[in-house]
């Protein structure tokens, strides 16, 4: 009889092999926010270079905006969903199958007005399913969407951070800990510059600040890598 070889074990660069790339600024070329998240990433992959990259531009492909449409194939109200229900589910698990099979997730979060991107909420809308990335239990709401790494590039033009009352004023970082934790991820970091409309002296400091954020969050270890030991 021929021998039966063991089962090849899998090794850390093929468990965290998907980083998914998300930008949500509307400047383009003129955006901070996607300078970082384009420099996390090819950070990332200098020390993992078998991750595979997917890329999602919500300035560019924007989920409309949550609606009844969006909400009603997932709670049954009819037994035969509307086209437009299910134009509208289509977008939704495409986009939470996406968010799903990563391992770490790239955010580019500019502040619009004391919050994040209405493009970026939208995508959020999508991703927040019962059953998908948490569930109701009778002691509360329970994350099913752990051990991921979520590296989130904050960019502002004022500075939010340095007193309690422009920590008071920001409802973007505080959102994005919130959800994403609600969702069961609790490895969340922030790669931030702020104070860049302050004038050029403040800008060059927070983009060197962001730039030693970066080096710090992608040398900490991801949240799957105990996966990739026991695997190992």
């Amino acid at each position: 009889m021929p021998a039966v070889l063991p089962a090849p074990s899998l090794k850390e660069s093929e468990i965290m092999t998907k980083l998914l790339h998300v930008d949500s600024s509307v400047l383009g070329a003129n955006s901070v926010s996607r300078l970082l998240t384009a420099e996390v990433v090819a950070e990332w992959r200098k020390t993992h270079p078998d991750t595979s990259v997917d890329y999602l531009d919500l300035a560019v492909d924007t989920p409309n905006h949550f609606s009844a449409d969006a909400l009603g194939i997932k709670v049954g109200v009819q037994a035969a969903p509307t086209e437009a229900q299910r134009f509208e589910n289509a977008v939704s698990e495409k986009l939470v199958s996406q968010f799903l099979a990563a391992h770490v997730i790239v955010i580019g979060a500019p502040l619009y007005n004391f919050s994040i991107p209405s493009q970026l909420k939208a995508w959020i809308d999508r991703l927040a399913q019962v059953g998908r990335t948490f569930k109701y239990t009778d002691k509360g709401a329970v994350g099913l969407a752990g051990g991921k790494t979520v590296i989130v590039a904050s960019t502002r033009g004022g500075a939010y951070s340095t007193s309690e009352g422009g920590r008071a004023m920001e409802h973007q970082e505080s959102y994005l800990k919130v959800i994403f934790g609600f969702f069961g991820i609790t490895d969340v970091r922030f790669v931030r510059a702020e104070g860049l409309a302050m004038g050029e002296a403040a800008k060059a400091s927070a983009l060197a600040s962001a730039r030693t954020d970066i080096a710090v969050a992608v040398a900490e270890q991801a949240a799957n890598q105990d996966l990739a030991s026991l695997a190992a």
